[in-house]
């Protein structure tokens, strides 16, 4: 039967004829309307849909054109019995909502469907500018090509030189030892991700990870069939003991942590609740997946965190995720993994399955720049441009939303955690921000309650984030 519930936009910028047509269609593809079945006189569902006659005649009448809907004078009209010459397409909706990998939560979806917006000001894409990218030194292709460019598959483990170069940068900038055999090169971090999903755990299989957290936001673990438990933190990091309690409960596999300004928090762990973490993961013998994607980007003046927690692992129970993507360049696409060698081989197999290794060209690019003074120059850089970027959202935020917002103060990372004063109905803030021209992320997207918002510093323009900032107050006011 015809949804009783759904009506035409009458303020969009599509006909109200083509509206109704796309609906009866998607009833009639998806087997609501079976062939057959008695449609509303004209006049009777120009009423329900608050429509004219003549739009309903309309769209009936090019539906009969089409063949899917047939008419008798003083008969009424009917779904066609047969669809013999009825042009035939899959039942796409079915389709692209269904299959093993899910789609992208909705209001993650809507974020990033606005960044595409013309003028719209960007407080939510987590990624460099293009003045700090185009640091990456381009004119290294011409002197890789003439030592001679390699440009078949890679192994599946990575480039046995950009592997033996993240060795060494591990050891000398994160304190980490891991061999070459003990690192995997990924198509960014999240495919590494990706891989741990798939192939070391199971469908049905419970994980814990911080909340609010980074991980809540990616699907790839729904669609892989997890269970999702939250972990409570404090200001030093997760409450250890919140572990054993979802060990006890739910039975827990993994345990996903981001300890060095976590995403979206910016807390950094201390070191006592690092080894409180690790001493209990490895009491149960659970694997630990720590994400340091921002671990590198301290602010200048601000205290250096403390070392990963792969750095003090004795045992092996920790995998180590990271990548370039917010040093260097996102486009790159590389990340690595730093675990057990059973476990690397493991995911180096499915790796070459599924796409037979990253890019030669980025890991030769990854090593050339790892490999020399490149890495020091832009990490001084970029920690002056962000400290620049931070300052002028503080400023904003001080001088505009004092009276709405409540932050943290971000020692490194991109990000801004505010709360808001009066929680809000987050779809009517974001579309509400979408109208004024400016879009940031609901907390929700990372599992947070209600009220919370992550402003991002690292994309926009100076004047950008300064008028980002009015735009939002001035929603915010409306609210």
């Amino acid at each position: 039967m015809l949804e009783v519930e759904w009506k035409p936009d009458k303020q969009s910028g599509e006909p109200v004829y083509q509206q109704i047509i796309k609906q009866l269609e998607r009833q009639i593809i998806d087997g609501e309307l079976p062939p057959g079945t008695v449609l509303p006189a004209e006049r009777a569902l120009a009423r329900r849909y608050g429509v004219n006659r003549g739009t309903v005649s309309a769209a009936y009448e090019e539906l009969r054109a089409s063949g899917l809907l047939q008419s008798l004078q003083g008969s009424g009209t009917w779904v066609s019995r047969h669809l013999w010459g009825v042009q035939q397409i899959p039942n796409w909706h079915k389709y692209t909502n269904g299959g093993a990998f899910l789609p992208a939560y909705p209001l993650s979806k809507r974020i990033g469907e606005a960044c595409f917006a013309p003028g719209i000001i960007n407080l939510a894409k987590a990624e460099l500018s293009t003045p700090m990218i185009s640091a990456l030194p381009l004119e290294r292709l011409s002197r890789i090509h003439e030592a001679g460019l390699e440009l078949g598959y890679a192994h599946p483990k990575g480039s046995p030189k950009l592997r033996e170069v993240l060795a060494v940068h591990l050891r000398t900038q994160y304190g980490i030892t891991a061999s070459p055999e003990e690192i995997l090169v990924t198509s960014g971090a999240q495919q590494a991700l990706h891989l741990l999903s798939l192939c070391l755990l199971s469908p049905g299989d419970a994980v814990a990870m911080e909340g609010p957290s980074y991980f809540y936001s990616l699907p790839l673990f729904i669609s892989a069939g997890l269970r999702l438990y939250r972990l409570p933190m404090d200001d030093a990091g997760v409450l250890p003991e919140q572990i054993r309690f979802l060990h006890q409960k739910h039975k827990i596999r993994m345990v996903f942590v981001n300890p060095t300004y976590h995403n979206p928090t910016g807390i950094v762990w201390s070191e006592s609740r690092r080894r409180q973490v690790l001493e209990i993961c490895q009491e149960l013998r659970l694997p630990l997946v720590e994400d340091d994607a921002y671990g590198a980007l301290t602010l200048p003046g601000r205290a250096k965190p403390p070392l990963p927690i792969k750095a003090i692992d004795k045992s092996g129970v920790v995998l180590y995720v990271n990548s370039m993507s917010k040093t260097v360049a996102p486009g790159l696409r590389i990340g690595w993994l730093a675990g057990p060698r059973s476990v690397i081989e493991r995911l180096a197999d499915a790796k070459q399955q599924m796409d037979f290794g990253t890019s030669s060209i980025s890991q030769q690019l990854a090593a050339s720049f790892l490999d020399g003074d490149s890495w020091s120059t832009q990490m001084e850089r970029l920690s002056s441009y962000l400290l620049e970027q931070r300052q002028t959202m503080l400023d904003a935020l001080e001088k505009e939303a004092g009276d709405f917002l409540s932050w943290n103060d971000p020692e490194g990372s991109f990000h801004f955690w505010c709360r808001l004063h009066r929680p809000l109905d987050e779809e009517e803030l974001l579309e509400a921000m979408i109208r004024e021209g400016v879009v940031c992320t609901p907390g929700s997207v990372y599992g947070a309650e209600a009220g919370w918002l992550r402003l991002t510093y690292s994309w926009e323009s100076k004047a950008g984030i300064q008028e980002g900032i009015r735009r939002l107050t001035r929603v915010l006011r409306a609210f």
